[in-house]
Parts: C-alpha cells; structure tokens; sequence
C-alpha cells in the first residue's frame, strides 16, 4: 500500500481513537451538534422535569384516546341537531300579502253577480276575488260576511277551511281559494362567502339549505374548503358543504328565521422535523386524521426520523383533558398539550387514522439518534481527515 493509503488509515484510526475516547465519557452525541429539532429524549426529558415546559400536558396517545378525541371533534349532522319528522307546512305570518278568491254553487245569492255578455246577454258569475291584503300584525285578514278571521299559526289550507266555514248558511256552497302573492314573514338570511347576501322568502314548496346557496350565487371559495352554519333560534351548527353535498338527508328543509352563513374554512397545519418537506399545508373543512397529514407531508424520512418520536402541538380544550392535577389554562380556555405516537407500533398506524387533526396543529418528527450521531461522526472525521470523501467512504 503506498503512502496515500498508509495517511488514511492513519487517519482512520485517528478519527477511531478520539470518537472512543468522546463516546467513553457521554452516552450521546454531543449537544453542540446542529439539529432539526429537539429529539424524543429530549422532549420526554422536559415534560419528566417539568422545568421549561411546565404548564404542558404529555399524552401518549391510544385508540381509546384517539377515537375519544375524534368522536368530540366531530361536527354534528344537521338531521340530528335540527330533526325533522312533519311534513312542511307553511305557516302565514303578520306582513304577508295574500287575496282571497270565493266560489258559489248556482243559484249564487251573497257573492253573484250579473255581468253583459254581447253574444250570450246576462251571465250570472259565481266567483268573486278580493283585492290583495296585508295580514296585520294581529295576524288577522277580513273578508265580507266573514269578518276578521284570525290566521295565526294556520296554513293555507286551514284558513280556506276557517273562511268557508263562516260563510256556510250564508253563501250558497261556498268555496274558498287563498294565495300567497308576497311573503315577508318567512324569510331565510343568507350570508358569509356567498356571492349575493340576500333574503330568501320562504313558500310551501318547502326550501332546503342548497336552495339557499344557490339563492346567494353559490360561494365564492373551493367547495372542500367551505362549511355550512345554520343558525335556528338558540341553536348553531356547522358541517362541510361536500358532506352535505355527498348526503343528501343533510340538505335539510329550512324554516322562518334561519340563518344560513357559508364560512370559509382557513384551516392549516404545519410540519417539522425529520419529514419529506417542512411548511404549511391547508386542509379541508371536512378534516383530516392524522396519517393523511403525514402522508401530505411526504412521510417520514426513512434515514433521518425516529419513528417513535412522532408529536402533535396543540392548544386543546380544557374539557377532553383528563389530569389528576390543576390544569394551567390560557386565557381562552385552553391547555398546551403535547400528544405523543409511537409508530414502531403496528397497531400506532390504526391510531393514525382516528387522530383528528385541527387548525394550527404543529406535527413535529424528532431526528432518530442514529442520524444524530452520523452527523457528529461526519464532522468528527472532517476534522481529522480533511479533504477525504466521507460519504464514500462510510455511507
């Protein structure tokens, strides 16, 4: 072997003897090393002392814990915060303009009326139609011979049922006809990313909440990135558009005084450490778990991650924390806690799929120690071999 050989190994067992005499004396990589992030040890390490991560809650996360998490972070469906089992029925209320149209059976004695006809001479109708009305805020209309005939809380139907009635013994088989020409008692709001903000009257065809998208021009964002809020009374509830879309019993019937606001979901998470790529990704409305977001992420780094130091940052609410200690709050409420997923475990990957990612999420991937050390071993052997091609040479 000639020189150039001989300075190598010289070299080699150079780098060998000071790396023994390092790792004789530290169980680790030094700490001066550069590194991505905080490694798993190191994170476990802190939440243990409880010194510059005090106030943090440290959770290893299960199925039971996962499945736990997703079931109350899930969004309601609106057929069972808003159930609907009656037919519709559209009620008349104070400011609706309606006319009344009343028939007799021949011979017509109360409402007939005798009109010229140039071919046929005298013809008797037995129709008359009232001029349109306005229901008065007492919820009342009048009709000759009838009176005020209260419409408070009646349908159409029950009116011209409540009018006919009043009129029988007085008007030869009447029959009564009733007709909505302008509603302004039952309207729906329609708001948020619509192209049109606008009132929708209700009429008894029964509208449902796409009826009322398609009323606003449809919205202005990426349908997966839209919710649906409908507002009822004391009651709100959200859910994805594209989930009301793809299940047609969520497009629910709507009624007087709904508010219905397209909201645009801008929902993001973030990814560090040891993954295909490190930023921020949106997601959709609907949600994603936890292995979607990973695999948006490009996956773990097969040389560089520590599959069992996989860990989710987040602000969680107070309530699906369960502790044996005070809990320390933020002013919104909220806990800074630290979930933990160990995906050397087969069974980790079903966990995966159950953990609900949410809005401001930071997923982190801490560096396994193998990486760690073949870049303190890299910079180790730099310094002793300059110039030498390490990467050939040992990797």
């Amino acid at each position: 072997m000639g020189i150039g050989g001989q300075t190598v190994r010289a070299g080699v067992f150079l780098a060998g003897m000071i790396l023994i005499s390092i790792l004789s004396g530290c169980a680790t990589y030094p700490g001066w090393i550069s590194s991505s992030g905080a490694s798993r040890e190191q994170i476990i390490e802190q939440e243990n002392e409880m010194n510059r991560i005090d106030g943090v809650e440290f959770i290893d996360v299960d199925d039971t814990i996962a499945r736990k998490l997703a079931a109350k972070k899930k969004l309601g469906q609106f057929t069972d915060v808003f159930p609907h089992t009656s037919a519709n029925n559209y009620l008349i209320g104070p400011g609706d303009v309606i006319d009344v149209s009343i028939w007799e059976t021949p011979p017509a004695m109360l409402f007939g009326a005798i009109t010229l006809n140039s071919g046929l001479g005298p013809v008797t109708t037995h129709m008359v139609t009232f001029p349109e009305q306005m229901v008065m805020q007492d919820n009342t209309i009048t009709i000759p011979f009838a009176g005020r005939v209260s419409v408070e809380g009646k349908t159409i139907q029950e009116i011209e049922e409540e009018i006919t009635r009043r009129l029988s013994g007085k008007a030869n088989g009447p029959q009564t006809l009733v007709r909505i020409t302008k509603s302004n008692s039952a309207n729906v709001t329609i708001v948020g990313e619509v192209n049109n903000s606008t009132l929708m009257a209700l009429t008894p065809k029964g509208e449902r909440l796409l009826d009322a998208l398609a009323t606003g021009g449809g919205v202005k964002q990426p349908i997966n990135r839209v919710a649906m809020q409908l507002s009822r009374g004391s009651i709100t509830a959200t859910m994805a558009l594209d989930t009301i879309i793809r299940d047609p019993k969520q497009n629910i019937p709507l009624k007087p005084g709904d508010v219905v606001t397209a909201l645009f979901q801008s929902q993001n998470f973030l990814v560090l450490g040891a993954l295909g790529k490190n930023e921020e990704i949106p997601f959709e409305a609907q949600g994603i778990s936890l292995a979607q977001a990973l695999a948006r992420s490009g996956g773990l780094s097969d040389r560089r991650a520590d599959a069992r130091g996989v860990f989710i940052f987040r602000f969680e609410d107070a309530g699906l924390i369960e502790a044996d200690h005070p809990l320390v709050q933020t002013a919104e409420g909220t806990v800074p806690v630290i979930y933990q997923v160990d995906l050397r475990d087969p069974a980790s990957l079903f966990v995966t799929q159950n953990f609900p990612v949410q809005d401001q999420d930071v997923i982190y991937v801490a560096n396994s120690p193998e990486a760690e050390f073949g870049k303190f071993l890299k910079l180790l052997l730099s310094v002793a071999m300059p110039g030498l091609a390490i990467n050939r040479l040992f990797f």
